[in-house]
């Protein structure tokens, strides 16, 4: 109830923040009055799961949306897809859009509202970039693009390798595609794993025959016949191919509130522990909004599907009392490349430094059950701390056995502030078909906690003591 009547609230958006927030809200809140904009005519289009389908893993594209604006209709909100929101007015608690299928106008106020606007593609500044050959990778209509052009193209140039840049570049050359991978920076991946990992992706990519080329920027873009262009490089050479992928990263979609709410040097929307902007009335989630990282203590933008669905679910419960306060993110994440898996959480040795923090990383690399199983294959974990208060900042892991779900061990153990002899003390179970008596991460907290009685520093400190 708001003021003695039933609360009005809005989403802009129905991304996957926005989505979570509407079934929270339509679940427990029924008496609510809740509308929706969205201007496409689909809800929450998983873009995670575009090189699934391009491998053929997922079969249908549209099994990748997790809902409709009929079901959520059924729910009890009032949908209005394929609207345009023009402007918000903060201060009138307003809004102004319009139905780009019939071009009406319409005004609508809100007691309540959420943004969750997402994230649009970033564009580098390449002379050429808006060929119709140079395709982004968000949308549902992107990814039909993708998958259309593909059938008819055999050379495929990917700029930027990040996750999704790395997916593609996998996914194009199982199917026996011509791959030319372009990184700006020395690293692969560079935002998630230290250089030695990255180094080892670089070699299973080129393994599978993807060109990799690194400190590269793509300059141009040239249209050479109808069906191939040219990408002209900062190393001098260029390349003929049949299609470009542009996979350079996101900037939040926050046009709408410039000179309104606060926002980072990113746009991203800034946040209280309770997903308010800097409007008590509005608040946010997802990619057009910051997170809290927890490695740091300090708000960062990073644009991730896990983050936006927590985000949704909290404004959900917040914006009728703020009761449920945000407990972070240590932005963990997990790739699947050629039959390798690799996970992460927190920050990478060399984040963590950037970050002034006076940190180092230990090494386990050796099998992950006993030597006498069959089958054991070797693992590599690389555990990053703070030296100052033994706090783990971090962890990164690949073996060919799939031991992903560790990192959210301990992500939880950062979320806790656990220090590196916490986690080499922690119980974990034994048990020869699935790990050592001591498990891989005690072993490489031990191993931390070695290399600091080796430096003089022999003072555990335990976080938790009965």
């Amino acid at each position: 109830m708001q003021g003695g009547t039933f609360m009005k609230v809005i989403i802009i958006g129905c991304t996957h923040a926005g989505l979570t927030a509407a079934k929270e809200i339509l679940t427990n809140h029924p008496e609510t009055e809740l509308t929706i904009y969205e201007r496409n005519n689909n809800f929450s289009f998983s873009s995670d799961g575009i090189f699934l389908y391009l491998k053929n893993q997922v079969k249908n594209l549209e099994s990748i949306f997790t809902s409709s604006p009929s079901k959520i209709r059924q729910m009890g909100a009032l949908v209005r897809d394929m609207h345009t929101v023009l402007n918000v007015d903060t201060q009138k608690k307003q809004i102004r859009a319009v139905d780009m299928q019939k071009g009406i106008i319409i005004t609508d106020n809100y007691d309540k509202l959420i943004v969750a606007t997402g994230a649009n593609p970033r564009l580098p500044a390449i002379v050429g970039i808006d060929n119709s050959r140079v395709l982004l990778c968000k949308s549902f209509l992107q990814a039909q693009k993708i998958y259309t052009m593909a059938q008819s193209s055999q050379r495929i140039a990917i700029i930027g390798a990040g996750y999704a840049g790395v997916e593609f570049a996998e996914s194009f050359a199982q199917k026996g595609y011509q791959v030319d991978l372009f990184q700006s920076s020395d690293q692969v991946l560079n935002n998630y794993f230290d250089v030695s990992t990255s180094e080892f992706v670089v070699k299973l990519l080129q393994k599978h025959h993807v060109n990799v080329h690194l400190n590269t920027n793509v300059t141009a873009f040239t249209e050479v016949t109808d069906l191939i262009i040219k990408l002209s490089t900062s190393s001098g050479d260029d390349f003929l191919e049949d299609m470009a992928i542009v996979c350079t990263g996101f900037i939040p979609n926050t046009r709408l509130f410039a000179k309104q709410l606060k926002m980072e040097k990113h746009g991203a929307l800034l946040l209280n522990n309770y997903l308010q902007t800097s409007d008590p009335d509005v608040y946010a989630a997802g990619d057009c909004a910051v997170v809290h990282f927890n490695p740091t203590n300090k708000s960062i933008y990073a644009p991730l599907g896990t983050n936006a669905v927590r985000q949704g679910f909290l404004v959900s419960k917040n914006i009728y009392g703020n009761f449920y306060p945000y407990m972070g993110t240590q932005t963990t994440s997990a790739l699947k490349l050629f039959g390798h898996n690799f996970a992460m959480t927190g920050l990478t040795l060399k984040n963590a430094k950037l970050h002034g923090l006076n940190a180092h990383s230990t090494v386990y690399q050796g099998n992950w059950r006993p030597d006498y199983m069959p089958y054991s294959e070797p693992a590599t974990l690389s555990l990053v701390y703070n030296r100052d208060n033994r706090k783990i900042l971090g962890l990164q892991l690949h073996s060919k056995k799939d031991l992903t779900q560790s990192v959210n061990t301990v992500s939880l153990a950062i979320q806790n502030s656990n220090t590196i002899d916490d986690l080499s003390m922690t119980d974990m179970f034994f048990q020869p078909n699935f790990d050592q008596p001591f498990n891989y991460l005690n072993i490489v907290a031990q191993t931390a906690v070695k290399h600091e009685k080796a430096a003089g520093f022999d003072n555990p400190r335990f976080t938790t003591l009965y």
